[in-house]
């Protein structure tokens, strides 16, 4: 009965879960809320529990040692919507949050008191919190990312970046190596070299539909993104990896120096029809069609996948450089929340089928 779990529903219940002797997991709790649950964060160390509800407040819980007991300690009014996610700072007593009113707030834990607040450009749906620094990271809808410094009863703008075409929808902090990964709707995965301040990106494409949760395991530099494909993808971040070039701007193949089809001068002298452009992903020139012909992985500048390449850097790559950098695995769910248990080497993951999975990962991750 040592191993336990926690789940929230939009039918306004908290259920916690425990591991039997037998192997099969019992409900030892069912607690109903005044609201739709909407998000949660659990500090095992305290056993506190907070729960983010529809309408906006956030009720914190403390579970018996036992686990057969859920008592309610506190509420804060932290928004006036839906909140989004939740953060509970140990080291600080802060509590973290998001809501759907476009504002990040923080309260101390031990008073309930607002400490202060911040509205983002957008609706924010990632949150992360550096312990040594104070530093928040909110990533938003408009697929930005803003950095805050916190004090104890203020916050000031560090900076904003932004590299997604579409929403941030996670976000994951590593403290040891100062990146941040961010994962988007537009299917892609950025590390943000933070603690380098080299302003350095690495994208990482490897799922077919939006990314929907990130975790890391610090031990064995493993990053871990699940998506709406269903598709857990396990990322060696232990390599030395490359940025991929910006796309370079012309009016003519950079290969061949066909014209492409708005460049009507070009196409008038040389009385030759004009050419769709494309992107080599590897040297980033823009290059026709024939030029490009040939797709490859390229996956130590994250393209798991084949992408479009040019003629001549197809052939500059060679098979030891084609050589994946990460492991796919079908979790058969539209997979919306993810848990990483690094201790055990566990991976819970919960679905729109609203089916609960909870999975070994130590043959991938060690």
């Amino acid at each position: 009965m040592a191993k336990k779990d926690r789940c929230l529903t939009e039918y306004r219940t908290v259920r916690v879960w425990l591991k039997r002797d037998s192997g099969q997991y019992w409900p030892s709790i069912y607690h109903a809320m005044p609201s739709p649950c909407s998000c949660m964060s659990f500090n095992p160390e305290t056993r506190r529990l907070s729960i983010g509800l529809d309408n906006g407040t956030i009720s914190e819980f403390i579970l018996s040692e036992d686990y057969n007991k859920m008592t309610l300690v506190k509420s804060y009014q932290a928004h006036q919507s839906r909140v989004i996610m939740i953060l509970f700072v140990l080291e600080m007593e802060w509590v973290l949050s998001t809501g759907q009113d476009k504002h990040f707030t923080w309260h101390c834990s031990e008073s309930g008191q607002r400490l202060g607040g911040y509205r983002t450009s957008a609706g924010a749906c990632g949150l992360q919190f550096d312990v040594e620094t104070r530093h928040v990271f909110v990533g938003d809808h408009s697929g930005q990312v803003t950095i805050l410094k916190l004090e104890q009863e203020s916050c000031s703008l560090v900076t904003t970046f932004k590299g997604h075409t579409g929403g941030v929808t996670a976000l994951c902090w590593d403290p040891i190596q100062r990146v941040l990964f961010s994962g988007s709707s537009d299917h892609s995965i950025i590390m943000w070299d933070i603690g380098g301040r080299k302003g350095t990106a690495i994208e990482l494409q490897g799922h077919n539909d939006k990314v929907q949760s990130l975790s890391y395991a610090h031990h064995t530099r493993q990053l871990i993104s699940c998506g709406a494909d269903g598709g857990i993808v396990v990322w060696n971040m232990d390599v030395e990896r490359q940025e991929t070039p910006e796309w370079l701007d012309s009016d003519s193949c950079q290969k061949c120096d066909q014209p492409f089809f708005w460049n009507f001068k070009q196409m008038w002298d040389s009385k030759k029809i004009g050419l769709r452009q494309h992107h080599c992903r590897k040297c980033g020139k823009a290059v026709c069609g024939k030029c490009s012909s040939k797709r490859s992985s390229i996956p130590l500048m994250g393209f798991e996948f084949e992408v479009r390449v040019c003629d001549s850097c197809h052939e500059s790559i060679t098979d030891e450089e084609r050589a994946p950098t990460a492991t796919f695995h079908d979790s058969k769910h539209n997979i919306v929340h993810v848990h990483f248990d690094a201790t055990r080497g566990w991976l819970l993951t919960s679905g729109t089928d609203k089916v609960i999975k909870l999975w070994d990962m130590t043959p991938v991750v060690s």
